[in-house]
């Protein structure tokens, strides 16, 4: 099993211009998470997939693998499904957020790990790590599984409800929340890109919501390791802090 890495990474980042290449602690934020995805002895390739000559040229600076795709993708599973496309050899592709300075390889070992079930199509992190804020934040991905540990829903508001028909909290519901990193079977990517947005997805500006809406199973794989993302400028200080 050939498995690729992909680091979608776009320059315009509408919240956050140029933060592929701000530097944290003498390397840029691609650099780190080029590194941290590298460590795994399970990935055969790791690629950065971007619209932008300046990324291009930061991960050739340290020897990093890189590819120029196409700047009207909607989204980085797009991209990676271009990029995929040229490693026709892969059978897993991992999608890993560029904006992850502190990625855990294991993480995506885990991932890595359900495929050896060969009905598995698509996978994604979760953690049972969640505090009342977290349910309570948009942000915070919510998610609910069947008995197989497959997604049967994804939500920003809190899913299931919160409160009891009787008003109480469900204070001891073992709730789940997403962490963003996916993995997929190269040939059930290249099928993804393919689905016409849906009227859910749009709802929810959830890109997952649309290849659930149309039959695809997303296995669920618990996990206690969760690194921080660099959504807005805000967000570094936290990165910082944690390197020491």
């Amino acid at each position: 099993m050939k498995v690729l890495g992909v680091i979608p990474a776009r320059f315009a980042s509408t919240r956050f211009p140029g933060k592929p290449l701000i530097d944290i602690k003498g390397k840029s934020m691609i650099r780190r998470v080029f590194e941290g995805v590298s460590q795994s002895s399970l990935i055969e390739r790791v690629v950065v997939a971007t619209d932008d000559q300046r990324i291009i040229d930061e991960v050739l600076s340290f020897n990093g693998n890189a590819i120029m795709t196409s700047a009207n993708h909607p989204s980085g599973t797009d991209r990676c499904a271009e990029v995929a496309a040229l490693y026709p050899e892969c059978d897993i592709v991992i999608n890993i957020q560029g904006d992850e300075p502190l990625v855990d390889y294991r993480q995506l070992e885990q991932l890595i790990a359900v495929f050896s079930d060969p009905l598995v199509e698509i996978a994604t992190l979760v953690t049972r790590k969640t505090t009342m804020d977290d349910l309570q934040n948009p942000n915070r991905i919510k998610v609910v599984a069947d008995h197989e540990m497959n997604a049967l829903y994804f939500s920003r508001s809190v899913v299931p409800n919160f409160y009891h028909s009787s008003g109480d909290i469900l204070e001891n519901y073992p709730f789940q929340r997403h962490i963003g990193l996916y993995a997929y079977r190269a040939s059930t990517l290249q099928k993804l890109t393919t689905l016409a947005p849906t009227a859910l997805e749009k709802t929810e500006s959830l890109e997952q919501l649309r290849w659930l809406f149309y039959g695809y199973k997303i296995r669920l794989v618990e996990t206690d390791i969760e690194t921080p993302n660099i959504d807005v400028p805000e967000d570094l200080v936290k990165v910082l802090e944690l390197l020491g």
